[in-house]
């Protein structure tokens, strides 16, 4: 399978699970509008959301996969099983503590990292911390679905991991269907919500145990032990979740200074739903699939296969975002209007959506950029270089959003998380070339030279249809702004394409063998 087939099939499936998301949150903002209880529910879950991905995404994306196949590809797959009961083990213990200990001191969290400014509505403070409590259990079962997703991965089995996400979906979207069915009053359909999470966690978890078993690979949980390969793990592991929990420390405090406005949460929420769309089909993709090819491509000492993953890898992350991102920027209204403007959702909130989905726009072909680059230091084993641009970008988060927040509210914070992404891709891509790691072809800086001018071009043809027919969208019903939405998604399309491929910012050799390939 090709490396843009198999970001393809990532991409699909974490699609999927994106455009459930979008139900969700649709159904979330009907029901819970910018309210006290949708800002007690997106607080309460960022919390072991930000642990997930500090031992998930953090530890085992960046140190369990390059150590787990260096053992499957050097000793096979008893010594790989082996070492991944060794872990599983030793993992499941640290987050047991971990659950054990934050539901105890919960109220404490809540007052002093989760939303300290909820500490003067009483109410709202009470229920934020019953639902992170509820929702905590939830951060075990993703840590170690994250760990079989690693072993998955690993054997080139990229699908399964990639859809389970959308079983958290569904069960939401299911909470929230029973919970109009009988008119549940708003607090009560945000601890359904979190028991929900709690539900989803478990059957992710067993859907990638199934998947497991599917490929044929199994191992048995040992006496949780510091053996030789689990402590190289954790020296790696460290630094690797620190890079990780600061990008989610930067989240964190963006949440801890949007509590002073009321809605600022759950509006930063709405718009981060919205572009992590491309984000989740594009970005994600590239992590999930470039970390272990990468791994295998530095063992067996080829170079040149590593920078050609490197250059098609950018190639098809910026030939996609670079669009969305243009769009995103500058027609975010129609947008958050036809997916969100319903219920308790009014105009008003669309506008305050729509400002800070503009803003968080501007950063997101730097995040699918880190993507692309943070591969090549943990696939080296070299974590702490990340880990050092993560604490710049941390600075620089923290100071423009304090800076910012008094001026334009929560949008100051979207813009700051942009500023503070572009600049750890620049330090990583950067530090890359100056290692001579990476270096970007003449091919490839010449395409996303192009990508970017048939995105401008793009971009200036929307702003002025939209600009154009705006009026006639914000007096029309959904049935029409759906449809006025897709013309203007088409036209985009019908520009940004055909230029594409006329001045080869796509490769149009691959386009051809797809076609074919598809023919046959």
């Amino acid at each position: 399978m090709s490396l843009i087939r198999k970001f393809a099939s990532v991409g699909g499936a974490t699609s999927a699970s994106r455009v459930l998301g979008f139900v969700r949150e649709a159904l979330i903002a009907s029901v819970l509008g910018a309210g006290p209880v949708a800002d007690a529910f997106y607080a309460a879950f960022r919390f072991p959301n930000l642990f997930r991905r500090l031992f998930a995404e953090g530890a085992f994306n960046s140190a369990f996969v390059p150590l787990f196949a260096k053992e499957l590809e050097g000793s096979g797959k008893d010594s790989a099983a082996k070492f991944a009961g060794e872990v599983f083990s030793v993992l499941f213990l640290i987050l047991l503590v971990l659950t054990v200990l934050a539901v105890a001191f919960m109220p404490f969290l809540v007052a002093t990292i989760i939303a300290p400014a909820f500490a003067d509505t009483p109410d709202k403070f009470e229920l934020t911390t019953q639902l992170a409590r509820i929702m905590f259990p939830y951060l075990i079962a993703m840590s170690l679905m994250a760990m079989l997703s690693g072993i998955l991965n690993s054997l080139r089995d990229y699908f399964i991991a990639a859809i389970a996400p959308v079983l958290l979906n569904i069960t939401l979207i299911a909470v929230l269907v029973a919970s109009l069915y009988i008119e549940l009053d708003g607090p009560s359909v945000g601890i359904g919500l979190a028991a929900g999470v709690v539900v989803s966690g478990v059957l992710q978890l067993g859907m990638l145990i199934l998947g497991m078993k599917k490929v044929g690979f199994s191992f048995k949980p040992r006496k949780p032990r510091l053996s030789p390969s689990v402590k190289r793990l954790l020296t790696l592991a460290a630094p690797a979740a620190l890079t990780g929990g600061l990008i989610q420390i930067n989240l964190v405090i963006g949440q801890i200074i949007a509590s002073q406005q009321d809605g600022a949460i759950a509006l930063l929420s709405y718009a981060d739903r919205i572009y992590q769309l491309p984000l989740g089909i594009i970005g994600i993709a590239i992590g999930v699939v470039l970390l272990p090819e990468l791994s295998r491509a530095l063992r067996a000492d080829d170079q040149p296969e590593v920078l050609k993953l490197q250059n098609r890898s950018i190639e098809f992350a910026l030939a996609l975002i670079l669009p969305a991102s243009v769009a995103l920027a500058i027609v975010p209204e129609p947008i958050v209007a036809v997916l969100f403007e319903r219920g308790k959702f009014t105009p008003e909130t669309t506008e305050a959506t729509a400002a800070a989905l503009a803003a968080f726009a501007i950063g997101l072909p730097s995040f699918v950029l880190i993507k692309v680059f943070q591969p090549a230091y943990f696939a080296r084993e070299d974590m702490r270089t990340p880990l050092r641009f993560s604490f710049v970008s941390l600075i620089i988060n923290a100071g423009l959003s304090l800076l910012l927040f008094p001026i334009y509210g929560h949008v100051g914070i979207a813009f700051a998380t942009s500023v503070s992404a572009w600049t750890t891709a620049l330090l990583l891509g950067g530090t890359l070339w100056l290692r001579n790691d990476f270096k970007p072809s003449p091919k490839t800086l010449k395409r996303c030279l192009m990508m970017g001018l048939c995105s401008f071009a793009m971009g200036i043809s929307i702003y002025f249809l939209a600009d154009y027919g705006w009026v006639m969208f914000a007096e029309s019903g959904i049935l029409l702004r759906v449809i006025l939405l897709s013309a203007l998604i088409a036209i985009a399309m019908l520009v940004y394409f055909p230029m594409a491929i006329m001045t080869d910012a796509l490769d149009r050799e691959a386009l051809k063998r797809s076609l074919a390939r598809r023919r046959s």
